[in-house]
């Protein structure tokens, strides 16, 4: 028995950039600059990650959008064609009864 472990791309994405935001961070506590430029550094660097990770969820949630959409397309088309199938079948069904009596 494996064990399969699926990822989605968007998933690895947002986990990329959040790590390297958190390097980032990192690399700038230790950089040599004044408190108030690495404040604002940490803070340009927050808020690029942010704008980042709410247009990949934004994008995902298109996606997504479209998937049911799709779906919901192709639930109606399968339902109508086994509709249609059930009824020439009743119908076939009522032909042989008639023509055995």
């Amino acid at each position: 028995m494996s064990d399969h472990c699926e990822v989605s791309a968007g998933t690895v994405l947002v986990s990329f950039v959040a790590g390297a935001a958190i390097g980032a961070a990192f690399a700038l506590l230790y950089a040599p600059k004044s408190g108030r430029e690495m404040r604002d550094d940490i803070l340009d660097l927050t808020e690029d990650a942010v704008d980042k990770i709410k247009e990949y969820a934004k994008e995902a949630q298109d996606k997504i959008k479209t998937a049911v959409e799709d779906s919901k397309e192709t639930f109606t088309e399968k339902k109508s064609v086994l509709a249609s199938a059930l009824e020439a079948g009743r119908e076939a069904m009522q032909r042989e009864r008639a023509s055995v009596k």
